[in-house]
């Protein structure tokens, strides 16, 4: 392999499952050919040779704990939500009272029923817009922190930084806590805090995507796709089964506080296995190559002596996405075109899925009535489907397509394949025709089989983000996920603010402009995937630090 080309692969790599004699360890150390005397073909190949099975790291150290925030974060989305409407019902009715000294309604009750009075389209538009207004302070706040944390795992390792995500969803727990335990009393506009505090730790955008750089250390390209699909197929297990177990608590013991209560000892075990259990995947060489690299670039910084203020004035909360668009020896147009594609792509699906989530649980109550047990099985139904495709059909059709381990070819970085580019368009299909159906049916039945039709398209997020780590070199993988996690936090703030503005202004008129709206987000995405061509990948390691300083000169020069 020449420095300084582009390399186009044939798609003939062939890939396991992710299980080995140890399962703990997803490391390829050792290959069906019995060669162990060759040079690694990955660089996280040999960084854990010879290591303790409890000191080498693997997804499956991640994913249990994983689980349980994942079972915590779709046991409460239901009931956040409907707690939230509950309280601006409340205040709704209040002060309709005040204007209109003839005016009577019903008390809003705060145990999981039912409350008639707040099924208004009033009401519907204030929580839209409560929500709103909470994701674009989140979501403008972790797109200014997720990209340096990103980058800030490439220097401290990973699970420290990840830690930090878990502090915000601590905290927001607790401000719920005490929401839920004085619904009479507690103004909804302390929630924000908890908003605040969310994006200010990079939020579950940021989680994510450390999980996945991770993943990426100890994973190999070719089972790239697999790894990130269990993390995807865990998040969603929780979120199919989240809301199963919280209807059964609040059904047990008649309040929704206990369910608040076990989400946030499961966000503190998260916690606490990250910082005393699972295994750090970012060796401490690559550690320290990495803050060297940075010294290089502040060194630059401090020579220049320019004034603090001129610093500010030249500030770009964008740079960290030149990521996306590398330049100098080691890379070309198709390749820039390639990452520009794949995060467009990346970002138009999680937008559009952000967009779509209180929209959806907002809407089933308007038009069919549905409270929190009926959208408990509705989520439930709709995330089994998306489950079943991220742990059994994708890993299963990989293995089917690539082959076993016995006919295992090699796992050099070769960009991604003719596979995974077929998979991301079929992904982005099957979300079209799903939420056509949104858009079209009229029954709850119909739109229960629409959002499974949706699910099938789950197997693409995985796909995606593998399909970035393909195209950059080892060293700046977290730094790539840290910007493509800049782009979901300012997907995070758009699309709500886009989706949720429109089934505000619709809602009782046309309420289904919102998902014709959705769908024609998809089919841009799926249009848009048929530009990205397989087997491009850039080999810049050693010239990245000598690219960003000239950038960093350029830009004082402006």
């Amino acid at each position: 392999m020449q420095r300084g080309q582009d390399i186009q692969v044939e798609s003939d790599i062939t890939t396991p499952l992710l299980g080995r004699k140890n399962p703990f360890n997803d490391n390829v150390a050792n290959d069906s050919t019995g060669d162990n005397d060759r040079a690694p073909e990955w660089p996280g190949q040999s960084d854990f040779d010879g290591l303790p099975w409890y000191k080498t790291p693997s997804i499956f150290w991640l994913l249990p704990p994983f689980l349980l925030t994942a079972l915590a974060f779709g046991g409460i989305i239901v009931p956040k939500l409907n707690l939230i409407k509950d309280l601006i019902c409340r205040d709704y009715l209040a002060e309709q009272a005040q204007l209109n000294p003839g005016f009577s309604a019903l008390p809003v009750i705060f145990n999981g029923k039912p409350n008639e009075q707040c099924r208004s389209a009033a009401v519907q538009s204030r929580a839209t817009q409560f929500m709103l207004m909470g994701s674009i302070i989140s979501g403008l706040l972790s797109a200014i922190t997720s990209p340096q944390l990103g980058a800030l795992s490439d220097r401290l390792g990973r699970l420290p930084v990840m830690a930090v995500t878990q502090i915000g969803g601590l905290t927001g727990e607790i401000i719920t806590i005490v929401a839920a335990s004085h619904p009479e009393t507690f103004p909804v506009w302390w929630l924000i805090v908890g908003f605040v505090l969310d994006g200010l730790c990079g939020s579950f955008i940021a989680g994510m995507a450390l999980s996945h750089a991770y993943a990426t250390d100890c994973t190999p390209p070719t089972r790239r796709s697999v790894a990130f699909g269990y993390f995807h197929g865990v998040l969603f297990t929780g979120i199919a089964v989240g809301p199963l177990l919280a209807g059964l608590i609040v059904k047990a013991t008649g309040s929704l506080i206990p369910v608040f209560y076990i989400t946030l000892g499961c966000h503190a075990t998260f916690f606490l296995s990250l910082l005393f259990v699972i295994p750090e995947s970012l060796t401490k060489a690559r550690q320290q190559s990495a803050r060297e690299k940075h010294h290089l670039q502040e060194n630059v910084r401090r020579e220049s002596n320019v004034k603090w203020t001129t610093r500010v004035r030249t500030y770009n909360p964008f740079k960290p996405l030149k990521v996306l668009y590398p330049t100098g020896p080691g890379t070309s147009s198709a390749i820039r075109r390639n990452l520009v594609l794949l995060a467009s792509v990346d970002t138009i699906m999680f937008g559009v899925g952000m967009g779509a989530m209180t929209v959806v649980i907002y809407y089933t109550n308007f038009e069919f009535g549905w409270e929190t047990p009926e959208q408990s099985v509705f989520m439930s139904a709709v995330n089994i489907c998306r489950v079943v495709c991220l742990i059994l059909v994708l890993p299963l059709l990989t293995r089917w397509i690539r082959g076993p381990a016995s006919r295992r070819n090699s796992h050099r970085q070769a960009g991604c394949d003719q596979f995974d580019l077929n998979l991301i368009r079929i992904a982005v299909l099957f979300d079209t025709i799903g939420y056509l159906g949104y858009t079209l049916v009229r029954s709850g039945p119909l739109f229960i089989l629409s959002g499974c039709i949706a699910a099938l398209g789950g197997i693409g997020s995985p796909s995606l983000q593998a399909a970035l780590t393909k195209h950059v070199p080892h060293d700046r993988v977290g730094e790539l996920l840290g910007a493509n996690g800049l782009l979901h936090a300012l997907a995070r703030v758009v699309a709500p603010a886009l989706f949720n503005g429109i089934y505000s202004a619709t809602v009782g008129k046309y309420t289904q402009a919102v998902f014709m709206c959705l769908t024609i987000g998809f089919a841009t995405a799926f249009v848009m995937s048929w530009g990205i061509r397989p087997g491009l990948y850039s080999d810049d390691t050693d010239v990245t630090v000598l690219a960003e300083q000239e950038d960093y000169e350029d830009e004082l020069a402006i």
